[in-house]
């Protein structure tokens, strides 16, 4: 028997939302109604806690179906927009990444290493619906004899979309520096020799991860809104690191678990996912991503309780660390410092900057919030947990 004073569960709380009585707060309006009630009454009043992050996540794309041409076609190699997609999945399925860039870039021919347009861009012009052209080539075969086709295509005329990305929502990141004598451009953005700037990149105290921290109700099968459509967690990311150094709230204080998250293309909207192009770097995908957190007991309400006083990182040097896989850490600081403007590293004020739209990911919250109010989205019970740790926070306790 759980130790818990109050349990509820999915279905529970998933007929609280059908009959329209659920109570649902964003996590920062959590983060009050913890402290001035405590975890237990908090757990006994709220149902759901809804999160987001809208940010740069570089390990995103799309596999898309195209349709078949006559004679049939097996694509070997496909160019969208003059961005190349992978095509080794057989007959007119293909892949397209966020960070591939145009093969016909003007910008690039100018600045070589600098792309203004790339796989994310594709993805944002296809849910803006925007025709794209489409370009493949192939070997025939007796079942499959075009050699070559070119069409223009909306997102309608794809029979099949689907947004797949690897490695979303990362729990907690670098804060980035920059200790060496020159620029350094970076998928952290531009950092100025000698330290004289600060970015980061984590929404704290509204980021999915960061309210869930070992993974209690986030797994395979997780109901999200991703790309302001609905999606779902597949999987645990790329890279998830749930050894990561944790505080005593359980929040790591460096980079740890991640998501692989789909969802029907069709549904999603140019709002919510955006082809950007970072100076010295390339090109890349904004997505919006909520994940609504059921408060199934007073554990899940400390947790979504934190605020982002109570969550640190470290501050990293790109300037020859990072690339080098040095292990070193110039300080730790909590995101309510990096909010400020500006913290001290090594005695020095540096300014900060957020790669991270904490208005955006609020605005997700929000959304996701009315979702739910209004009876159109349930929680999903996730069928299997991802990886995680035996860590026992102490989170009765904030």
């Amino acid at each position: 028997m759980s130790a818990f004073k109050v349990n509820k569960t999915y279905e529970e709380i998933n007929a609280r939302i059908r009959a329209g009585e659920a109570v649902v707060v964003n996590a920062e309006e959590m983060i009050g109604i913890v402290r001035e009630h405590g975890p237990e009454e908090a757990a006994r009043r709220v149902d759901v806690v809804t999160t987001g992050t809208f940010s740069t996540m570089c390990s995103s794309g799309a596999f898309l179906n195209f349709g078949q041409t006559t004679p049939t076609i097996k694509a070997a190699r496909v160019w969208i927009n003059k961005v190349s997609a992978y095509a080794g999945l057989a007959a007119i399925d293909v892949f397209i990444g966020a960070t591939e860039p145009s093969e016909d870039d003007p910008l690039n021919k100018i600045y070589p290493g600098e792309f203004r347009y790339g796989g994310g861009h594709v993805i944002e012009d296809l849910v803006a619906g925007k025709k794209v052209f489409l370009e493949a080539k192939a070997y025939p075969t007796d079942c499959y004899a075009n050699r070559k086709c070119k069409k223009e295509l909306t997102l309608a005329d794809f029979p099949h979309a689907l947004l797949c990305n690897p490695r979303n929502s990362y729990q907690n990141y670098n804060c980035a520096v920059n200790m060496s004598g020159r620029t350094v451009y970076t998928y952290m953005g531009v950092l100025k020799p000698r330290c004289r700037n600060a970015n980061y990149c984590s929404a704290g105290e509204l980021s999915p991860l960061l309210n869930d921290p070992l993974y209690r109700t986030i797994g395979l099968g997780t109901r999200i809104f991703l790309g302001g459509g609905i999606g779902y967690v597949t999987w645990q990311g790329t890279q998830h690191n749930p050894g990561a150094p944790r505080g005593p709230n359980g929040t790591p204080r460096r980079p740890a678990g991640t998501l692989m998250v789909q969802g029907d293309l069709k549904q999603m909207s140019p709002e919510w996912l955006r082809g950007i192009s970072i100076q010295g770097y390339g090109c890349s995908l904004a997505v919006g991503l909520g994940v609504p957190i059921p408060i199934l007991n007073e554990e899940m309400a400390c947790f979504t309780g934190v605020s982002d006083e109570e969550i640190f990182t470290q501050v990293v040097d790109y300037g020859e660390d990072y690339t080098n896989r040095v292990d070193r850490t110039y300080g730790e600081v909590s995101y309510a410092q990096l909010r400020s403007g500006e913290i001290e590293v090594e005695g020095r004020k540096v300014p900060t900057a957020p790669l991270s739209s904490r208005v955006k990911a609020l605005e997700i919250a929000e959304q996701l919030k009315g979702w739910i109010l209004d009876g159109r989205f349930e929680l999903g019970k996730p069928v299997a947990q991802l990886e995680t740790v035996d860590f026992q926070p102490d989170t009765l306790n904030p």
